[in-house]
């Protein structure tokens, strides 16, 4: 069988679906317009959806890492953290924290994390939505979850996390943040709460408010996929705002991609070229700006 032919439009509706207002019922109802048949559009679904199975770049018991699983006290409770370092870097380590997307802390965010850790970072990814129970398996529950959270609760967990982090006694001190979708956004807003942030990575992430902009202390590298309208008209403003108060960012947009193109786990979103790019532009301004 041929592989089904993913437009444009179909990757508008999943994307509507996941961080606006349109039902699984109505998505699907509308994919099979788009596709033209039922079967087609239960063909397509997965394909624009991530995938678990696909989750792992770097195996979880790779023996040039030490991961483990811990909690730091948060806001109602206790936040759990994982947590990937090196073997060859038994010191102190420049740390990143890891902020994941709409979906929760899945497979994928902690495999983020240990690509990080082959960098040479202490990295720890924080499950934000351990206040509700932690992240589910099932995708559109963590959605509901995830839109459901307090901000000024989920503000208050990634302080927490900096203040762990502080402490740690694998961390240098110096910390950074990176995050992709609904975690972009919380770089941002951790830039804006935190002024001891010395650097921050946002993959697609919505931009705090430009009257806030004077707060950010940290480093910017933000990342924007050329076809996600949604995300990319907050950017002049964010743009004009970070030029007039002299803050330290660069922007970069991929064209022709869509939002989520470094989720490798998304086969009809993720664009390996953009993803290698931005990868090897987050490593290296990391290294930068962590020490």
């Amino acid at each position: 069988m041929d592989k089904p032919k993913i437009t444009q439009a179909m990757i508008d509706a999943y994307d509507e679906y996941t961080h606006l207002t349109l039902d699984r019922r109505d998505f699907m109802r509308k994919l099979q317009l788009l596709a033209g048949s039922a079967g087609a559009a239960a063909a397509i679904a997965p394909l624009i959806a991530a995938s678990s199975a696909h989750a792992e770049i770097i195996s979880p018991d790779d023996d040039r890492l030490e991961t483990t699983m811990t909690a730091y006290r948060g806001a109602p409770g206790e936040i759990s953290a994982y947590i990937a370092a090196p073997k060859d870097r038994p010191g102190k380590l420049p740390t990143v924290i890891v902020i994941h997307e709409n979906r929760g802390r899945n497979d994928h965010i902690k495999d983020v994390s240990r690509r990080l850790a082959l960098e040479g970072f202490l990295a720890v990814a924080p499950d934000l939505l351990s206040p509700s129970g932690g992240t589910p398996a099932n995708e559109d529950q963590a959605r509901e979850d995830i839109s459901k959270l307090d901000q000024q609760m989920t503000a208050s967990n990634l302080m927490a996390a900096m203040a762990f982090l502080k402490t740690h006694p694998r961390s240098t001190g110096a910390i950074g943040a990176v995050g992709f979708c609904w975690g972009g956004r919380q770089v941002n807003l951790l830039a804006v709460a935190a002024p001891e942030l010395k650097a921050g990575v946002a993959y697609y992430g919505a931009q705090p408010p430009v009257e806030d902009v004077p707060k950010i202390k940290a480093s910017l590298l933000l990342h924007y996929a050329g076809l996600d309208d949604r995300i990319n008209k907050g950017i002049d403003a964010y743009k004009a705002a970070l030029e007039a108060d002299k803050k330290d960012f660069q922007i970069f947009i991929y064209d022709g991609v869509n939002h989520a193109f470094n989720n490798d786990t998304s086969a009809a979103r993720y664009d390996k070229k953009a993803a290698d790019l931005a990868w090897s532009r987050t490593v290296e301004f990391l290294k930068a700006k962590l020490v």
